[in-house]
C-alpha cells in the first residue's frame, strides 16, 4: 500500500458528536485524540482510543440507548502539538458549559503490545497528583470493573500529558484507562500482565512502525470492555 503523505502546518480541527437526549447538565466528555505523530501513522497512538470510542458511540445508536445524561464524544485535533484541540475546547467553554461538565474520560493508547492496564490516580493514593473531586468516584468504577473481571490493573499519576489535562485545570473530574508508552517494563509487571521486562510498554511509540501490526488485541479488547461499561456506567448514573 502506497500512502500519499503531507507534512507541514495546516488548519485541524476537533470532531464532535453527542447523544440527542440526556440531561445537559450533567454532561459526560468522552475524549480520544484522532492525530499521531509526524514520525509515524498513530495506529496505536492513538488510533486504539479512538476507535474504541467510535465502536460505543455507533453501538449506542444502533441499540438505541438513551442515556439519562447527555454523552458527548469527542476525537480531538493535534493533541500531539501539545493538547491544542481539547485546550482549545475547553478555553471556549463558558463557566455554564463547564459546571455543567459532570466529567471527563479519557482513552489515549489501550492497546499497547508490551500492555499493562493502567487506570488513572483519581484520589492521588498511589501516585503524587490527585485528579479534581470527583476523580476517585472514575477511579473506583474502572477498580470494581476490572475487579470483577479478575483483571489486575497498576495506577498511573495524572501527569498532564493528555487530553484530560486542560479538563482538571478547571476542576472537571476526570479519569481514563492507558496501557502504557516509552517506560520500560519490569520483571514484576512481566510476572502479573506477561510480556517482556526490558522493553517499552510500546516499542513503536512515536516512530513510523506504529502499525496495526504494533497493536495488543488482548489489551485492547480488555480495555475496550472496561471503557463502554464507563461511559454506560456514567450516562446512565443519577
Amino acid at each position: 500500500m502506497i500512502a500519499d503523505v503531507f507534512r507541514g502546518i495546516v488548519t485541524t480541527s476537533n470532531v464532535i458528536a453527542e447523544t440527542p437526549g440526556g440531561r445537559d447538565d450533567r454532561v459526560v466528555v468522552v475524549g480520544a485524540h484522532l492525530d499521531s505523530v509526524p514520525q509515524g501513522p498513530g495506529i496505536q497512538d492513538n488510533g486504539s482510543g479512538s476507535a474504541a470510542i467510535l465502536e460505543i458511540a455507533l453501538q449506542m445508536a444502533e441499540l438505541d440507548i438513551e442515556p439519562r445524561n447527555k454523552v458527548r464524544f469527542a476525537w480531538w485535533g493535534a493533541e500531539e502539538s501539545g493538547l491544542v484541540g481539547s485546550q482549545f475546547y475547553v478555553d471556549n467553554l463558558s463557566k455554564r458549559e463547564i459546571k455543567n461538565i459532570a466529567l471527563n474520560l479519557n482513552f489515549d493508547m489501550i492497546g499497547s503490545p508490551n500492555f499493562v492496564r493502567f487506570v488513572y490516580d483519581g484520589n492521588g493514593s498511589d501516585t503524587p497528583l490527585a485528579g479534581p473531586n470527583g476523580s476517585k468516584n472514575i477511579e473506583q468504577v474502572f477498580l470494581d470493573y476490572f475487579i470483577n473481571q479478575g483483571l489486575p490493573t497498576e495506577p498511573t499519576a495524572f501527569d498532564g500529558r493528555s487530553d484530560y489535562g486542560p479538563f482538571i485545570a478547571v476542576g472537571i473530574p476526570a479519569g481514563g484507562l492507558f496501557t502504557g508508552a516509552e517506560r520500560i517494563k519490569t520483571e514484576d509487571e512481566v510476572a502479573i500482565y506477561g510480556g517482556t521486562a526490558g522493553e517499552q510498554y510500546d516499542p513503536c511509540y512515536h516512530l513510523a512502525c506504529d502499525t496495526f501490526d504494533n497493536i495488543s488485541l488482548e489489551a485492547l479488547d480488555q480495555m475496550s470492555d472496561a471503557v463502554a461499561h464507563s461511559v454506560l456506567t456514567f450516562a446512565m448514573t443519577t
